[in-house]
């Protein structure tokens, strides 16, 4: 498996290295790099990443990363966790005076080095200016800083000094908009990074749970992408009901869900924290080295590798141009002993190697494994019923009918309209979880077939890909 691994990365390193700028692709559908080529937004979510590292430790987070094919890390400048007031890891704040027109050269040297070493692993930062409670008091410890002027200013400043870098940027920083003033406020930041960039890097926008930028942001000229936080609300959560609303509309553009469910995070978290203060999580609910282990006061359980990946095939076989993966420990890099946003299960170092991200590059694969740039949502192909709870079933096809993929959460049968392959369609099942493929067999391209996947249950999901025989993909192994 390591030898695998290491040939695909040394395969996709020119390919990333080379490409310091995405554009978005002429159909509007997918994100590509400069030379042509389509990109897979497979993100981590590291929000405190800037803030909270020191430098040896932020080259090991980014070379595990990358060891697992994620190709996008989304980082935060001015970060969630009292990232005005409380310094870095060598004692610099981002602002000499709470002020956005006076950047901390010390801080930013910091920033530099990171996205560098994201660079040389291939790596793209999606990087957030600011997290929104900087922008409004709506759910936040602030302060609110940025004014119109000064996030134009603030802008320029980012967009100048990352021109030629791998960046994506991200506004919103987890809130919606709430008035024309915050409207005017965002607009300002995102112009100024397009003055500085010579408008040359993308931006989106991140919103709050259950919503996406096009909610709020339905005809600004500067919205390269869309971004949707499907949330923590619940297990099964029906991601593709915000991928078919911004599949379908006019004028389209790539989407991606910037914040599913968190590997490790407790389902509806919220009810267990107290937001007016500090730290958030009761001490009743900690043990000795305030590390979550009291399971039992979670009575709806924690999000697990399980739900990492319904929610990405869910997603990717729904129209969206990327995924990005999160764990509770990782994006608060939380250390042992120290404070905590949302209650943990380990320290972040340990979580770096939970199952939910390994199976991100197993995604990676089959994706690229066929040109996923090709694929449209069809449920179709699908014959019965398909309900939206666990049992529900994604499935896309490429546009020249020669393969399709078909996402069985927890290894339910299917039944699939087979004329929608042209020709003579090899049939096989990929493991999600072990990146491994067994063939089915030859069938016909005509009529209804049943496929009953090898196991079934929680944890037992598959995916049933049909290839035209006489198609240029190889059968999978």
């Amino acid at each position: 498996m390591k030898q695998k691994l290491t040939l695909l990365l040394i395969l996709l390193f020119p390919l990333f290295v080379a490409a310091q700028t995405l554009l978005v692709s002429e159909n509007k559908r997918y994100l590509e790099t400069e030379a042509g080529k389509p990109f897979l937004w497979i993100g981590d979510t590291a929000w405190e990443l800037f803030h909270k590292l020191n430098r040896e430790d932020a080259q090991m987070y980014l070379k595990n990363r990358a060891e697992k094919g994620f190709s996008v890390i989304q980082a935060v400048v001015i970060a969630e966790m009292d990232g005005l007031k409380t310094p870095n890891a060598y004692g610099e704040t981002p602002l000499i005076e709470l002020n956005p027109e006076k950047p901390n050269e010390k801080y930013f040297e910091h920033v530099d080095f990171i996205v560098n070493e994201a660079q040389k692993l291939g790596l793209f930062i999606g990087m957030l200016p600011t997290w929104g409670d900087k922008v409004t008091d709506a759910h936040g410890g602030g302060p609110v800083v940025f004014t119109e002027s000064n996030a134009k200013t603030y802008g320029e400043f980012l967009g100048q000094r990352y021109k030629n870098k791998p960046i994506v940027w991200i506004l919103g920083g987890d809130r919606n908009i709430k008035n024309d003033t915050e409207l005017k406020v965002w607009r300002a930041m995102a112009n100024g990074i397009k003055t500085g960039s010579d408008g040359k890097q993308l931006i989106s926008y991140h919103p709050r749970g259950a919503s996406s930028s096009h909610q709020w942001l339905p005809n600004e000229r500067w919205l390269d992408l869309d971004m949707y936080q499907s949330g923590h609300e619940k297990r099964y959560i029906d991601v593709y009901r915000y991928a078919e609303t911004l599949y379908n509309q006019k004028p389209a553009k790539p989407f991606v869900d910037a914040e599913p469910a968190y590997e490790d995070i407790p389902v509806r978290f919220w009810d267990y924290c107290d937001w007016s203060k500090p730290l958030r999580v009761p001490a009743e609910v900690l043990d000795a080295n305030k590390i979550i282990v009291k399971k039992e006061h979670f009575a709806m359980g924690f999000f697990t590798a399980h739900d990492v990946r319904v929610h990405a095939y869910w997603n990717f076989l729904s129209g969206a141009a990327g995924y990005t993966y999160g764990n509770n420990a990782i994006w608060q890099m939380f250390e042992k002993g120290g404070s905590m946003a949302i209650p943990c299960l380990t320290d972040w170092r340990e979580a770096l190697d939970r199952p939910g991200a390994a199976d991100l590059k197993h995604v990676r694969t089959i994706f690229e494994a066929r040109p996923f740039s090709q694929l449209i949502p069809d449920q179709a192909i699908i014959v019965g019923s398909n309900p939206k709870d666990s049992l529900h079933i994604r499935t896309a096809i490429s546009a020249d009918q020669s393969f399709a993929l078909i996402y069985l959460s927890v290894g339910q049968s299917v039944t699939v309209d087979l004329s929608k392959i042209k020709n003579t369609i090899v049939a096989s099942w990929y493991n999600p979880r072990e990146g491994t493929a067994r063939k089915i067999g030859t069938f016909k391209n005509s009529g209804n077939q049943k496929f009953t996947p090898p196991s079934a249950g929680t944890d037992n999901d598959w995916l049933l890909v049909l290839d035209d025989k006489n198609g240029k993909y190889k059968t999978l192994k």
